[in-house]
């Protein structure tokens, strides 16, 4: 599977490190760490240095409770960071992690290669025309709810079935308009419960039947913090476990905020295999 993604080539015959960068203040994990421009272009270098393949900026967080943004303030919020990272680093695979039109379009005018839209357009319809002008990646994410109100209560029947059902209808709809740039996220923690994510996991190999690019998103989420009791900040070792399963059952990215440990779970499941 090889993406040719707003002019940049990505081959994803072998996994992939997509490295979070939260720039905002209120990410579950991170939040205010690399607010600043000097502490993210830092964390920029660091991340590269450590074998990062993708890194992921995001200036607006998605953890349960939060409110959705509008697009000329959350280009307020990086669209100093996303001009800077592009003239320091024009060899790095950027995503931009962002489900507003304008946020993306200035983006990918300024050599990022993905957008990673937690809504797959619900938001803002536009950001479709927006990949398909600059034939960007597109990751397409499976949500039931809206970030404030997807935690209450998510119920399904079958929560394999209902997220399968929409990627294939997803896809369909950006396959014919000629959108093929597609990585697909089950969605882990947006509209599911632990054991919801649990099954999601266990079933992981399932989503392989799209024959896209197909992301975990587990790095250090509450399927593993509040299973152990404990909190996001003691959750490394137990992402590295889920990780792992997840490149067993098939996962092509890897979207983790520690890249040493990742880089790590890879090459010992490389090796064994």
């Amino acid at each position: 599977m090889t993406l040719n993604c707003n002019g940049k080539i990505i081959n994803f015959n072998t996994q992939k490190i997509m490295g979070i960068l939260n720039i905002s203040d209120d990410s579950f994990y991170d939040g205010g760490r690399y607010n600043s421009l000097d502490k993210a272009v830092s964390r920029v270098s660091e991340m590269i240095n450590q074998g990062v393949d993708i890194i992921d900026v995001g200036a607006v967080s998605s953890k349960p409770g939060s409110k959705i943004i509008k697009g000329e303030d959350e280009l307020k919020l990086t669209s100093e960071y996303i001009i800077e990272f592009s003239k320091n680093f024009n060899d790095v695979l950027f995503s931009i992690d962002t489900y507003n039109s304008k946020v993306a379009e200035f983006a990918l005018n300024n050599g990022f290669a993905i957008i990673n839209d937690i809504s797959s357009g619900k938001y803002d319809s536009r950001i479709i025309d927006v990949v398909k002008e600059y034939n960007s990646g597109y990751v397409i994410m499976h949500m039931k709810g809206d970030p404030d109100n997807m935690q209450k209560k998510p119920t399904y029947n079958n929560v394999v079935g209902s997220i399968s059902n929409y990627l294939d209808s997803k896809i369909e709809e950006l396959e014919s308009i000629n959108i093929k740039n597609i990585i697909i996220d089950p969605g882990f923690g947006f509209g599911k419960t632990i054991d919801h994510n649990f099954e999601i996991l266990s079933n992981f190999e399932k989503f392989k039947e799209f024959k896209k690019p197909l992301l975990a998103g587990i790095s250090r989420k509450s399927m593993i913090y509040k299973f152990l009791n404990i909190g996001p900040d003691k959750a490394l070792n137990g992402t590295s476990v889920l990780n792992t399963i997840a490149l067993n059952k098939g996962a092509d990215v890897l979207r983790v905020h520690d890249i040493i440990e990742a880089k790590e779970c890879l090459a010992l499941f490389n090796r064994l295999n």
